[in-house]
């Protein structure tokens, strides 16, 4: 344990890193995967089976928390850590990205952003000092600067535009954050899919100083090869000695592009999400147990992973609790997901610390290729 925050780059493998990211409440190991608890929970899942898969560290949502209980009323409560029962490290988002979502009911100014409420309509108002005001009440142990975050495609000029108000709210983000010693301030790096852009973009962040760096603007729209091919130089533009993080992201096949390519951390509500509609991600690619040919078959879901779905239950009855619409569905399924995306991050960390990076993504995707197998 550490009474401050610290990044530790412990092997390169390529662009490839793996290290331990040090907060006061635990250890962060990196490359990680954050499970996404959006409203206080992650869905489908007690936070002591979110730990159990393997994870590090949850992410929370600004926007959701201050619409619903209030930031002001989790703070009363102790703290968002207390409040939903999880001792470990929480990123929360600074409600950007969800108020851009909002297009048709914000209004946007060099001061910040008014709009209103998803839930009832009312009046609310983001700016860079509020945001910091909500994350400090929230209790987060990273926080993320206000940015704004336009959708894809998007021409240079709008791009432009947004980045240089971007870095404008990241200026008066780290101002309206001060000292807080134990806590982070990660700034976010925008510039779509322009290289100079986004070097214009690393560039005035670094001159502010933040304790990480998020890679911001992608899984907005572009498709991989476009995300990609930004990750080819933006984790490059960014400073070595801190960690590097994908907001959003992603598919599997993404993580492990995003990884190969430099990125420390990453969040998406896909394997939650997932698991609630039935797919199922393994290490053969998606399985659907929705369909038909799962109502009679005996084996597991996949017999190498250890989880709960897995080791407990077949996937016939993993098949009729899904069409049978109970709640145990949702659980099983989203508890195998993370847990499957936690073993990808634990197997990257270990063939990057081994020099083996190469041959492992070689496996992961040789894998997939096959395809899940039918029952003989």
């Amino acid at each position: 344990m550490t009474a401050t925050f610290s990044f530790d780059l412990r092997a390169t493998d390529g662009a490839a890193r793996t290290g331990v990211i040090s907060t006061p409440r635990g250890d962060i190991r990196t490359p990680a995967f954050m499970p996404v608890g959006t409203a206080a929970t992650v869905k489908a899942m007690m936070p002591e089976s979110v730990a159990a898969t393997g994870a590090d560290i949850l992410l929370g949502n600004t926007y959701h928390l201050m619409l619903r209980p209030g930031a002001e009323r989790i703070k009363r409560l102790g703290g968002l850590h207390k409040f939903m029962n999880w001792d470990r490290p929480i990123l929360t988002d600074s409600g950007g990205f969800q108020v851009m979502s909002l297009a048709d009911l914000r209004n946007l100014t060099e001061k910040g952003v008014t709009f209103k409420s998803h839930i009832d309509g009312s009046k609310h108002e983001l700016t860079p000092e509020r945001s910091m005001e909500i994350q400090r009440q929230l209790g987060s142990d990273i926080v993320m600067c206000f940015d704004e975050c336009p959708a894809l495609p998007a021409d240079r000029a709008r791009i432009k535009e947004s980045m240089g108000l971007s870095m404008r709210w990241a200026a008066r983000s780290r101002d309206a954050f001060g000292d807080r010693p134990g806590h982070a301030l990660f700034g976010i790096q925008q510039g779509g899919l322009e290289e100079d852009l986004r070097g214009e973009s690393a560039e005035a962040l670094r001159a502010i100083g933040f304790d990480g760096y998020a890679v911001g603007g992608l899984a907005v729209g572009e498709g991989q090869d476009a995300m990609f091919g930004v990750l080819d130089f933006a984790p490059g533009q960014l400073p070595v000695d801190k960690p590097r993080y994908l907001m959003g992201v992603g598919k599997p096949d993404d993580i492990v592009g995003a990884v190969k390519r430099g990125i420390d951390m990453m969040d998406c509500v896909l394997p939650s999400r997932s698991g609630r509609t039935g797919q199922v991600f393994t290490r053969r690619g998606v399985v659907n147990i929705k369909n038909a040919r799962h109502a009679d078959d005996p084996r597991p879901l996949d017999e190498a992973c250890s989880c709960p779905a897995c080791s407990k239950y077949s996937r016939a009855y993993l098949h009729h609790v899904f069409r049978a619409s109970e709640m145990i569905s949702g659980m099983l399924l989203t508890w195998h997901n993370l847990h499957y995306f936690q073993e990808i991050m634990a197997g990257m960390r270990a063939a990057i610390a081994d020099g083996r990076f190469a041959d492992w993504e070689a496996d992961f995707h040789a894998n997939r290729a096959l395809g899940d197998i039918e029952p003989v």
